[in-house]
């Protein structure tokens, strides 16, 4: 039994391996634990692993690539056309298997283990900030059921609390004792937030600091350690993306097509890929529209950029220096 492909389905407890031939021929089909399947892989001779690009599948290609393997991931919206017939685990790897044989197929590049923990150091952040968002909405809320409207901004609504609750102006003696008590319950659980994220934010630069890659972004303007480590953690190495252009699409930022009989419609961006990066660049790109703006109306014969060009323009810098050795100086 010499199989060239195997094609793993991957689940919680379990998984379904299938694997092929030189000939493109079903040679395995198997059904084992993830204990099992790395047994498996062991006794195998080198071979192609194809699995999609989920939960678990690059902590589980790291380990076939100790062992000798080519591992190859694959997001799942691409594998979906070789489905066959009815739905099951094993007709998904299959399907897994046969589309990594492809020579058009896009895979996903296998993420290191700081990255992993990058990204996961980013989301828990991003969780914080979310928290931070919805007390602040709620505070606004139980003010506003009081008739008490405070102006757009944290540092606004904070000051006001202080001035409000803190000096017993007359605004304050509208609240009952009751509600003076919880809204500095939710004043207290909102300063742990901020200092939570803040040591985040501590943590984000020094990573930025001794990172080189992260040390050349953060020599782009508009790029701060906390999107030089978010850049840095998803995307690696950058040299797995031919052009800028390819990183703007990967991030969702060029426009999505419509195109039909030879007739060209570009409609809005995409916003395909990592939603938290578009999020983090989206200020600077905010910034730098208004530079643009302002500048414009100073000198109307000056260069005009757009939006979508002010968005492709970033990437080409930000492309080169997530390619080691590359200065963006």
């Amino acid at each position: 039994m010499q199989i060239a492909v195997l094609g793993i389905d991957l689940g919680k407890n379990s998984c379904s391996a299938v694997g092929l031939d030189k000939a493109g021929r079903v040679v395995l089909r198997r059904r084992l634990s993830r204990h099992s399947l790395i047994k498996l892989a062991m006794q195998l001779p080198s071979c192609v692993m194809a699995m999609e690009a989920c939960c678990g599948a690059h902590h589980l290609g790291r380990v076939l690539r100790a062992h000798g393997h080519h591992v190859r991931l694959m997001p799942p919206e691409y594998v979906q056309p070789y489905v066959k017939a009815q739905k099951n685990d094993e007709r998904d790897a299959e399907a897994i298997a046969e589309a990594a044989t492809r020579p058009t197929m896009r895979f996903v590049d296998l993420k290191s283990e700081d990255q992993f923990d990058m990204q996961t150091l980013h989301r828990a952040r991003s969780r914080l900030v979310s928290e931070r968002t919805a007390l602040v909405n709620q505070l606004r809320a139980v003010l506003l059921e009081r008739g008490i409207t405070v102006a757009q901004g944290r540092r606004r609504l904070a000051r006001y609390l202080t001035q409000a609750l803190d000096a017993d102006d007359t605004e304050g003696t509208q609240l009952s004792s009751r509600i003076r008590v919880l809204i500095e319950d939710m004043r207290a659980q909102w300063h742990d937030l901020d200092q939570r994220i803040a040591a985040f934010d501590i943590e984000f630069a020094a990573a930025a600091r001794s990172e080189e890659s992260a040390r050349r972004l953060s020599t782009i303007p508009g790029i701060g350690a906390i999107n030089a480590t978010a850049l840095v953690a998803a995307v690696g190495d950058a040299r797995g993306f031919a052009r800028a252009r390819d990183l703007s699409a990967w991030l969702g930022l060029v426009p999505r097509q419509a195109t039909t009989g030879g007739r060209p419609r570009l409609l809005g961006i995409t916003k395909r890929g990592n939603k938290y990066l578009r999020t983090l660049l989206s200020c600077p790109l905010s910034r730098g529209r208004a530079r643009v703006s302002r500048s414009a109306a100073a000198d109307r014969a000056g260069r005009r950029i757009d939006a979508q060009g002010r968005r492709q323009d970033l990437k080409t810098p930000v492309e080169q220096a997530l390619m080691r050795g590359l200065d963006t100086a």
